[in-house]
């Protein structure tokens, strides 16, 4: 049982930690199918690179507390991402559904970091603080890119579906 705000910060790292194994898995999968989206394909490869850096950071700051990441909730976590990248493969509109989850995803990762922020500078955690608000950056980045690209790979989509080129 949680019981002191230091047992919830230290939780709170372990769910980040899982929630980033999440989404390189679902980031690495997307990336491989995205030869006909260049623009798109190099911002999540980049973002595959940040995320590998994020978990690395979040490793650390556990190792802080001499804690290590929940084996079971990264699987868990990542068991989901798996099946929903390969439902999203199967569907015609792959890319489509790609970006609407990522888009969700990149805001729940933002949610979790501004949480995060807030548990590490209740408990006076400085060097968790830095690195939440590192891994926050970068998601919303990713986020704003996401945003701003939905209406133009979506019309890109249908334009290639209606030329009968790879989509």
């Amino acid at each position: 049982m949680l019981e002191t705000n230091r047992d919830f910060l230290i939780a709170g790292l372990k769910d980040a930690y899982a929630l980033e194994s999440q989404a390189l898995d679902m980031l690495r999968a997307q990336h491989e199918r995205l030869d006909p989206y260049p623009e798109l394909k190099a911002r999540i490869g980049q973002h595959v690179t940040e995320t590998e850096q994020q978990i690395q950071r979040l490793e650390s700051c556990l190792a802080q507390f001499n804690e290590s990441p929940s084996t079971l909730k990264d699987f868990a976590l990542r068991l989901a991402g798996s099946v929903q990248s390969m439902f999203h493969a199967s569907a015609d509109d792959e890319v489509i559904k790609n970006v609407f989850a990522s888009n969700a995803f990149e805001n729940y990762e933002i949610a979790t970091y501004k949480g995060l922020v807030a548990m590490a500078e209740t408990v006076g955690a400085q060097d968790v603080v830095d690195v939440a608000r590192q891994n926050l950056r970068e998601e919303e980045a990713m986020a704003r890119f996401i945003n701003e690209h939905i209406e133009s790979t979506v019309r890109s989509f249908l334009a290639k579906r209606s030329a009968g080129e790879e989509a």
